[in-house]
């Protein structure tokens, strides 16, 4: 019943919240050992980029996948990569999920990172 709940929430929000060229989407997804973060741009349908607590870069730290400090780095890494694909402003998708914990702790890595949402 969770996950339906969740889907019907994130789908409510979508529509609310469209990626456009100059302000693309930041989309967030998290189980219970990983967090995802995607930049999407919806007019065109495609990923600008996005990494995970699976990614290379996050690996090679050897840090914990599962709690807020990680959280807090994908999110400082996924606003490196969006700085460094042009990206600057982005709206932000929490996908469903409560602003807090986890979803919270990304934002708060990807503002420090340099983005503005």
């Amino acid at each position: 019943m969770k996950k339906i709940g969740r889907t019907h929430r994130h789908k409510r929000i979508t529509k609310k919240i469209k990626g456009v060229e100059d302000k693309p989407r930041l989309v967030v997804f998290r189980s219970k050992k990983h967090i995802y973060a995607q930049i999407i741009n919806d007019e065109q349908q495609r990923v600008i980029t996005g990494c995970s607590t699976l990614s290379k870069a996050f690996k090679d730290k050897g840090a914990k996948t599962s709690d807020k400090d990680a959280a807090k780095e994908i999110g400082k890494l996924i606003a490196a990569k969006a700085l460094e694909s042009g990206v600057k402003t982005v709206s932000y998708d929490r996908g469903g999920y409560k602003y807090h914990g986890r979803i919270k702790s990304l934002a708060q890595g990807a503002r420090e990172g340099g983005l503005e949402f």
